[in-house]
């Protein structure tokens, strides 16, 4: 304590324990010392300590439960942000965002030599089209000016797009309505900073990957979980929601879901459009693993703004980077022509616009077919590690978890028969040298984990599973 300081007693034991959460010394479900605890330790009045940890649980930092003590928050499901709170006050002020330390744990964690990484939703190199992109790049030929691109995209590029959409995904877009970016991330930039308005409710599938994403924070926006089982998401939630909170959008990620693998059934994608058509709900569709259905798997359903009527209130976004490479960045949101052009207004404030050289490629890559025979290499890949990663699970997790069997997309979603706190699976996930994502990181309850098998080579994911197995043995 600091007793030259004008800055109140109470504050500054807030203050402290703000930065510890916040630089990930004190991870989400860490507990906090007791009120009496803390005050005999700090030879001060309990009150003091009382008045610091309310201060804490009225900025969402701490949870305090009868019986179990003060905790750091695990979850923000439909708190209410502070008025105007962005970003920048979030970094300057050191505001709660969730989940985001462990984020930064496992991530150091899978840069560690030796690490076996199932915590990273992206391809391996063996499985990155480079030689393919080689060949290409040397037949290129820039016929696009190289200033400033046109905002939305270059015309030609949308068309490309345009064709491409209808081919394979059976989506009618035009070119006019069709925004370039720089994937799905900015595309969701976009949206939630565009579109909506501080302390608007959104629902999210829950457990959601948007979850995990700060953007949602930093608009502002009250997050509320839209619940999920073995089919997807379950439309009747979401007139609960919106009679009770009046969510204002809905974000789904409908195919192949990430985190759980699931897809939502096409009775229920038909449903869930009648209810927000009926309600005037927007539907802002995420994409980008439809067309990695795996070997021996039905093909998906259509895509919500493909059965949708007109598709207007459905945003439908796209990218190549699952397909082909995250550095590729190319990806799109469909909208109505003037809400892509002010979608557009505000990326051109943001970057002039996406790269007419990338854009070059995009157009060679989508026009030259080589990307269908990537595509059919990929979904053999993918199912041949999907198939070693749930052999090894039930040889070496027996009855210590239960899992749904992905039919496509990279992600296998895990349930623990116990609930483990995260603080002590990252501390055993280094010392067994192995990376997974806690099911926390995205809303979810209880303890569960998203394992991708993208991201290994073949053969290195029984190893991968076997060391994941020692930790749970362990905890």
């Amino acid at each position: 304590m600091d007793t030259d300081s004008r800055e109140p007693r109470y504050r500054q034991i807030a203050r402290y324990f703000e930065q510890q959460i916040v630089s990930g010394q004190l991870l989400p479900g860490s507990a906090l010392p007791t009120e009496r605890e803390l005050s005999v330790r700090l030879g001060i009045n309990r009150s003091t300590v009382t008045a610091a940890y309310s201060d804490l649980r009225a900025s969402g930092f701490v949870q305090s439960t009868q019986g179990s003590g003060t905790r750091v928050s695990e979850t923000l499901w439909g708190d209410t942000p502070k008025r105007g709170l962005n970003w920048h006050s979030y970094v300057s002020g050191g505001s709660f965002v969730p989940t985001l330390a462990i984020v930064r744990r496992v991530r150091e964690i899978a840069a560690a030599p030796d690490t076996v990484v199932f915590s990273r939703g992206e391809l391996s190199a063996d499985l990155l089209p480079s030689d393919q992109l080689s060949a290409l790049l040397r037949e290129l030929t820039l016929s696009m000016p190289l200033d400033y691109a046109n905002p939305k995209g270059e015309a030609e590029t949308r068309e490309v797009i345009s064709a491409h959409l209808k081919e394979q995904y059976r989506v009618n877009a035009a070119p006019d309505e069709i925004l370039l970016t720089s994937g799905a991330q900015q595309a969701l930039h976009l949206v939630t900073h565009c579109l909506l308005n501080p302390g608007d409710a959104v629902g999210l599938e829950g457990p959601s990957y948007a979850y995990s994403r700060s953007l949602f924070v930093s608009a502002g926006l009250r997050l509320f979980q839209m619940p999920m089982d073995e089919h997807g998401l379950i439309p009747e939630e979401v007139v609960q929601l919106y009679n009770k909170h009046k969510i204002r959008m809905i974000f789904v990620n409908p195919t192949y879901q990430n985190p759980t693998g699931t897809t939502l059934s096409l009775s229920r994608r038909r449903r869930l459009l009648e209810l927000c058509e009926e309600r005037r709900i927007p539907i802002v569709e995420d994409d980008p693993y439809s067309l990695l259905a795996l070997e021996g798997a039905a093909p998906p359903p259509l895509s919500l703004k493909a059965l949708s009527s007109g598709g207007g209130h459905v945003l439908y976004m796209g990218t190549l980077s699952k397909m082909a490479a995250p550095g590729f960045r190319a990806g799109w949101i469909v909208a109505p022509s003037g809400v892509a052009s002010r979608l557009a207004e505000a990326k051109q404030e943001m970057d002039y616009g996406y790269s007419t050289i990338l854009q070059e490629v995009t157009k060679l890559y989508l026009t030259s077919g080589v990307w269908q025979g990537h595509l059919a290499d990929l979904r053999q890949a993918l199912t041949r590690r999907r198939n070693r990663m749930l052999t090894a699970l039930q040889e070496h997790l027996g009855n210590r978890a239960e899992w749904l069997v992905p039919q496509g997309g990279y992600y296998l979603w895990c349930k623990l028969n116990r609930k483990i706190p995260d603080g002590e699976l990252v501390r055993e996930m280094e010392a067994h040298r192995v990376a997974v994502m806690p099911g926390s990181v995205y809303g979810a309850e209880g303890s569960s984990l998203r394992l991708s098998y993208a991201r290994e080579p073949e053969n290195r994911i029984e190893e991968g599973i076997r060391r994941l197995a020692a930790v749970l043995r362990r905890l």
